[in-house]
């Protein structure tokens, strides 16, 4: 009996963590739609990463990270970066949090209300977000990523980060990631597949995802 009484509790603690959590989010871009600096803040991150795609999304550093972080932008995907390249980036954006940065006047202006991490805070963001960081691909074990199969995903994909290891998903997961990053892309009026223009290198869609696949994790 005392294990059934434990099981509803913790449900409840969770969808009401999941609830604050959206909340933050509504707040934000409430705050955004609110501020003459909306739009910039708005066009910071793509808005195609939910909360409940983040990993360990019940952890300490998820919550910390959409606590802090969708004050000033959307979500932010811990996988946009590679780990090495997490610390300089974050130590970048709590300096704007605390007012001050490369903007001046303009940067309190736009922090003003923003809350900022404490030292612990801040160590278990950057730990969160290093940990499920993009996990490059190693040039040495996909030699295929040279040759013409792997183009389109090697042009594609750096536009924007490390080329990802395929075996960071496993086949059936791939397009799905694909598609979202696509979106990404138009969203970034980056180069796409299914826009041509004339003077802009082509890519495919299907070609991507091939490569993917085919060097998918098993599973």
């Amino acid at each position: 009996m005392r294990f059934a009484a434990v099981f509803p509790v913790a449900a409840l603690f969770v969808a009401t963590a999941a609830a604050q959590d959206a909340q933050l989010v509504e707040q934000a871009k409430r705050r955004w739609a609110e501020s003459p600096h909306g739009q910039m803040l708005e066009r910071i991150l793509p808005p195609t990463f939910e909360l409940h795609q983040l990993p360990e999304r019940r952890s300490r550093g998820a919550r910390l990270l959409i606590r802090y972080c969708v004050q000033c932008h959307n979500l932010p995907n811990p996988a946009m970066h590679h780990p090495a390249k997490w610390p300089a980036i974050f130590e970048r954006m709590v300096v704007r949090m605390r007012g001050r940065g490369n903007l001046g006047e303009l940067m309190r202006d736009l922090m003003a209300g923003v809350e900022a991490p404490g030292v612990g805070e801040a160590g278990a963001i950057l730990a969160y977000l290093q940990k499920h960081g993009q996990r490059p691909l190693d040039p040495k074990k996909y030699p295929a990523v040279d040759r013409p199969e792997g183009q389109s995903f090697k042009l594609a994909c750096q536009q924007c980060h490390v080329l990802p290891d395929p075996r960071r998903h496993t086949a059936s997961e791939w397009p799905a990631v694909v598609a979202r990053m696509e979106k990404n892309m138009e969203w970034m009026n980056r180069v796409v597949g299914n826009r041509p223009e004339a003077d802009e290198l082509q890519l495919k869609i299907e070609e991507i995802n091939a490569f993917l696949i085919k060097y998918a994790r098993k599973g």
